[in-house]
């Protein structure tokens, strides 16, 4: 008689589709989701070319966010309250109703041509705020459509669809807006919005489970009660707002193309799409990542590992504004290539290890928050994703005014990994997270 023991199975490099051969409501959601959002990325992209062409201000295109960050964040949270009182399918319909109603509205005006700037923050603030209430909400559907064993699966998928908007939505963008106009642009936009509200219509009821709460102070207070007794979440917030405080050279990217590597917006546009590429490339060959089990330590060297990508992205600047290379120019001809190709690995780098910390931190939310807690936990997390990048937008824009272009992500790098190091040290228990014995 044979005494082996059995052997799981080996685990293929390529991203498991396991989420959507297994669960058809999960496979619907997703796919709609990922055709809506290349639609929402070319809508972004768009409202910011088409308020330049109105006003000629580089400012006023940064007020686009500027005015959203606010209601985002407050919206997040408020979300969270609703989905865990309300049907979450009905709060996803809603959020999404009203968000394909703006997308029509700027085709609307596009196609009238009304050359005014207010009624595009105003709709871009609405979005924003929908948009905010459709991710939290959506983050806490999965886990009803998902066994806990295919969670990590499923957030490599959601990199998928994050990975292929940003590439896709803002080059389409562009294209169609010289191509063909703002007005056809938009309306693009709100005919791929409908491959989204097919997914959401086909769901079944999703009411919370366990005791449910109307949402106010009352419920806020529940949330934030709930969160001081999950120091495994606590710590997998902590640790992400470290990378992103500072871990944000993106700001820096315009100074960069036109003063450190030259090629100006060509280069910001590589840069950007580099991460973006990161992001799809890691979680297409997520595989055998979203295997592990030891999710902590997983989350702790994935963005240590992230923070040697932003100091190697540093040192590439701080070679360059040695003046080693050559002068650059901002036009593309005269930027460094070697210097870039550099650099936009580094930027590939960050983006498929921030993705990888991703999908472990998710799926520690999903799987260990009980489903009573689920959407104002997610409420929280959508604040820390929403204003972490920014403050360490204003971490590196301001270290980089003081000092130079290369020293805060130099800095900020080197800094990730010696905090991360201290809080594994210090979080024990989050180091021994085990996903087959998920604990808060």
């Amino acid at each position: 008689m044979s005494t082996e023991q059995p052997t799981e199975p080996r685990r293929s490099a390529f991203v498991d589709l396991s989420p959507l051969r297994e669960s058809p409501a999960f496979a619907r959601l997703w796919a709609g989701n990922s055709i809506s959002a290349i639609g929402a990325q070319l809508t972004l992209v768009t409202i910011g070319l088409q308020v330049y062409d109105i006003t000629r201000s580089t400012f006023a295109v940064a007020l686009v966010s500027g005015f959203a960050l606010v209601p985002m964040i407050v919206f997040g949270i408020y979300a969270g309250l609703l989905n865990d009182y309300f049907d979450r399918r009905t709060v996803l319909l809603w959020s999404a109703t009203i968000s394909w109603s703006c997308s029509v509205a700027l085709a609307i005006l596009a196609w009238l041509q009304v050359d005014i700037a207010w009624p595009l923050y105003v709709l871009a603030v609405i979005g924003a705020v929908t948009a905010s209430t459709s991710a939290t909400t959506r983050f806490a559907i999965v886990p009803r459509l998902l066994p806990a064993r295919l969670l990590p699966a499923g957030s490599a998928l959601g990199g998928i669809t994050f990975g292929v908007a940003l590439t896709v939505g803002p080059a389409l963008a562009g294209v169609l807006v010289a191509v063909a106009g703002f007005a056809w642009t938009y309306t693009i936009d709100a005919v791929l919005f409908i491959a989204g509200f097919l997914g959401i219509v086909t769901l079944p009821g999703l009411k919370p489970e366990g005791t449910t709460t109307r949402p106010g102070w009352a419920s806020l207070k529940g949330g934030w009660d709930f969160l001081r007794t999950a120091p495994n979440i606590r710590t997998s917030f902590a640790v992400d707002i470290i990378a992103m405080t500072f871990g944000r050279p993106q700001v820096l990217f315009p100074a960069v193309g036109a003063l450190v590597i030259g090629g100006g917006s060509i280069t910001v546009g590589v840069l950007v799409a580099a991460g973006a590429i990161g992001v799809l490339l890691s979680s297409l060959f997520s595989g055998r990542v979203t295997g592990y089990r030891w999710h902590g330590v997983a989350i702790g060297w994935a963005i240590a590992v992230y923070g040697a990508f932003v100091a190697g992205m540093g040192a590439v600047f701080g070679a360059m504004a040695t003046g080693w290379f050559g002068p650059v120019t901002s036009d593309i001809s005269g930027a460094n290539i070697p210097a870039l190709i550099l650099a936009a690995l580094m930027s590939a780098g960050m983006g498929a290890s921030d993705n990888v910390s991703t999908i472990f931190r998710m799926t520690m939310m999903q799987s260990a928050v009980p489903d009573e807690m689920r959407g104002r936990i997610q409420g929280v997390f959508t604040v820390v994703v929403t204003g972490g990048p920014r403050l360490g937008e204003m971490v590196m824009g301001g270290l980089a005014g003081i000092t130079s272009l290369w020293f805060p992500p130099v800095a900020g790098g080197l800094a990730i990994i010696v905090l991360i190091a201290i809080a594994l040290r210090v979080q024990r228990a989050f180091r021994a997270y085990d996903a087959e014995n998920p604990t808060l």
